[in-house]
């Protein structure tokens, strides 16, 4: 092509887009508008995901924590037909029988975990349901699934199957078919998302609990900041960015995980009447204390919220034993077994006594009762 030829393709082209200026802008506008976003998006939503699939454990769990607890070995299904094994563990037999409590462990942990927490349940007559979500301890894993830290829909089949093998079990055993559930961490956001609709569950206790598509929103506020190159565009995205950004992820990890993150603040709406009691470590640096006050918020009454001082996550039972002890009995008296005339059991709860709306967003305030930060029940 010699130097006229491209001179004068050079003009064709500048007098097309003089004529069509509009157009080129247009498509310019879109770009900015559409394209640039998408990919900003797409990059966000890529380094999330690969720091949600490879998150470090928020704390290293050792068998030497507890003294193990033996029970009767036990098999069942969950709702989705998976295989679980767990166990039957018989409260104190010098008390008279007080219910039936099934225990959800932490994630990366097994059903014997349930020494560390219900020990003292145990000691006051209730009997214990715990057992293995699946790719723990004894039970099987799923091929295809890799369990992580986030409450999937396979925790919530697997907690439904032993929602669903507990009632059995009392009914066959001709005993009042009323459960109380006690999860920790992952656990507890299982037990809440499985009790919704359920008859017979009667009362829910967590540790650790959280929301998964508000604690994913929180980190990608975090990750954003650290990752992006313009740091002062990150910090400033309105509110809305996130809310989409969060919807992006959860359906980018349905896709790539092959299972869904339910939202425990939706379950916990639908869960009408049944008592709560949220608990959570002040000092947990995985999980914000918001949290738990936001599920507290969101519960009906009766419900509690106990702030534990110094406590790390899932750490509460270590760090303050005693109180800790006598609260979760206290719980499942007045609102599993029914024993509302214990005096010592009312003084344990009325001990929770702040209104919500005084606890910051983060951190709890100044101890008030016995060295207890708390909410409770309004």
């Amino acid at each position: 092509m010699d130097w006229t030829t491209q001179n004068l393709l050079a003009l064709g082209f500048v007098e097309f887009f003089l004529r069509n200026w509009a157009l080129f802008a247009m498509v310019g506008t879109l770009c900015v508008l559409y394209i640039v976003p998408a990919m900003i998006l797409r990059k966000y939503v890529k380094i999330i995901r690969n720091i949600l699939d490879d998150m470090p454990l928020p704390f290293s769990m050792s068998p030497r924590d507890f003294e193990r607890v033996e029970g009767v070995p036990v098999d069942f299904r969950s709702f989705d037909g998976h295989g679980l094994s767990g166990m039957i563990v018989s409260g104190n037999p010098q008390q008279s029988p007080r219910g039936f409590i099934i225990f959800a462990h932490e994630y990366a942990s097994d059903g014997y975990s349930c020494a560390r927490y219900c020990k003292p349940l145990l000691d006051a007559g209730y009997d214990v349901l715990t057992f293995d979500f699946r790719g723990h301890g004894q039970s099987t894993n799923e091929e295809g699934y890799k369990p992580r830290q986030w409450a999937s829909d396979r925790e919530q089949a697997d907690m439904e199957g032993a929602i669903a093998f507990a009632k059995d079990y009392l009914e066959r055993k001709g005993l009042p078919v009323e459960l109380g559930l006690f999860g920790i961490s992952r656990g507890g956001c299982a037990a809440i998302m499985a009790a919704v609709d359920v008859p017979g569950v009667k009362a829910i206790l967590t540790d650790g609990a959280f929301s998964t598509d508000t604690t994913l929103e929180s980190h990608m506020k975090r990750w954003a900041t650290i990752f992006a190159k313009i740091r002062v565009v990150a910090q400033n995205h309105p509110p809305a960015f996130w809310r989409f950004l969060r919807w992006l992820l959860l359906r980018d990890v349905h896709r790539t995980f092959g299972c869904r993150f339910p939202s425990v603040r939706k379950a916990i709406r639908r869960l009408k009447n049944v008592p709560m009691f949220f608990i959570h470590g002040e000092k947990d640096g995985f999980i914000q204390v918001s949290q738990s006050q936001m599920l507290y918020g969101l519960a009906t009454d009766p419900k509690y919220l106990w702030i534990v001082p110094g406590a790390k996550h899932n750490q509460s039972a270590i760090v303050q034993p005693e109180q800790y002890s006598q609260r979760i009995v206290a719980f499942f008296d007045q609102h599993l077994a029914g024993l509302t005339d214990s005096a010592l059991m009312s003084d344990t709860l009325s001990d929770l006594a702040q209104p919500l709306g005084q606890l910051p967003d983060q951190a709890p305030p100044p101890m008030k009762v016995n060295g207890i930060r708390a909410g409770a029940r309004r």
